[in-house]
């Protein structure tokens, strides 16, 4: 389970659930008050400092915000008691805090937090002293390994503001 409540397993006997789920999100972003939400969301994001998103949580102590926790910030929300001791919390309790659908609630939190590309990167590193002598390390001195990739909070916002841009009916001037 996941912060905004979507599962991959897709219901076996109902082969429309996923069909209907994605016209509940369409709908809800159209609609008069997913429009007002979509761009006041892109005017609390031009409007910060730091341009950086982060997943898991609304807000930390330390001023790192979701999307959905830069909106909340800008209206005044309370937001703290919206994630239990799991990072888990209820879409429908989002939604009726931020006064929007459940589904658009739960899809603004799975693009943020788990719509993810490129967040890893893999860098050579070179392996000094002594090596195991047998297979597979024997004579390699170099290995892979995956680190998280410096410039991914920039990148997490300009992809959620380009989405809320993308679902406006009407484009905002510039940037």
């Amino acid at each position: 389970m996941s912060r905004s409540g979507y599962v991959d397993d897709y219901d076996q006997e109902d082969a429309l659930a996923h069909g209907r789920w994605r016209g509940a999100v369409k709908s809800a972003l159209e609609g008069r008050r997913g429009q007002a939400m979509l761009k006041e969301l892109v005017e609390a994001l031009d409007a910060m400092e730091d341009k950086r998103l982060y997943p898991g949580s609304f807000a930390t102590a330390d001023g790192e915000f979701c999307a959905l926790g830069v909106l909340g910030t800008k209206r005044g929300t309370k937001m703290d008691d919206l994630l239990d001791e799991y990072k888990d919390c209820d879409p429908e309790k989002v939604a009726h805090r931020f006064g929007i659908a459940r589904a658009m609630a739960a899809e603004i939190m799975y693009l943020n937090d788990e719509h993810m590309f490129y967040c890893w990167e893999w860098v050579d590193v070179e392996i000094c002293g002594p090596m195991r002598p047998w297979h597979p390390d024997w004579g390699m001195h170099t290995r892979s390994v995956r680190v998280p990739r410096d410039n991914h909070p920039r990148e997490r916002w300009e992809r959620m503001r380009a989405w809320a841009v993308q679902n406006l009916k009407e484009q905002p001037n510039g940037r």
